[in-house]
């Protein structure tokens, strides 16, 4: 199997579990610290912002590569396998993901909640 195939089957598993990280999310039985970890991974997956911009040459995209499949891993290890391989199974080739045009902020007030942390720590 070449690179670009390897790659392509990497990315489409991402975004398929992207999308079964989305219907964990409102899978009743998740647990609540998961179903705020699976919000935020989903979040950041569709968020037009990054934490740190892909204009910077290759962090901008490491950010990305490194911290989306962490947090799906994460997202996979804490909720029941039973919620995951049904959340699994319905995400099959869906990927209808509603637009989440409030990622935007909640990027935002991240990038915020790190600036006024690293104030305090200088300050303090």
């Amino acid at each position: 199997m070449s690179l670009k195939q390897r790659l392509s089957n990497w990315a489409y598993t991402l975004k398929q579990h992207i999308t079964a990280i989305y219907l964990v999310y409102r899978d009743p039985e998740t647990p609540v610290l998961t179903r705020w970890l699976a919000l935020l991974v989903v979040a950041y997956a569709l968020s037009p912002i990054d934490l740190i911009p892909d204009f910077i040459p290759v962090i901008g995209y490491l950010d990305d590569l490194i911290l989306l499949p962490l947090g799906c891993w994460l997202v996979i290890h804490s909720v029941p396998d039973v919620v995951w391989q049904r959340s699994l199974a319905k995400a099959g080739d869906r990927s209808d993901l509603p637009p989440f045009k409030w990622m935007s902020l909640v990027v935002i007030l991240l990038w915020l909640l790190i600036a006024m942390l690293a104030v305090y720590w200088l300050f303090s």
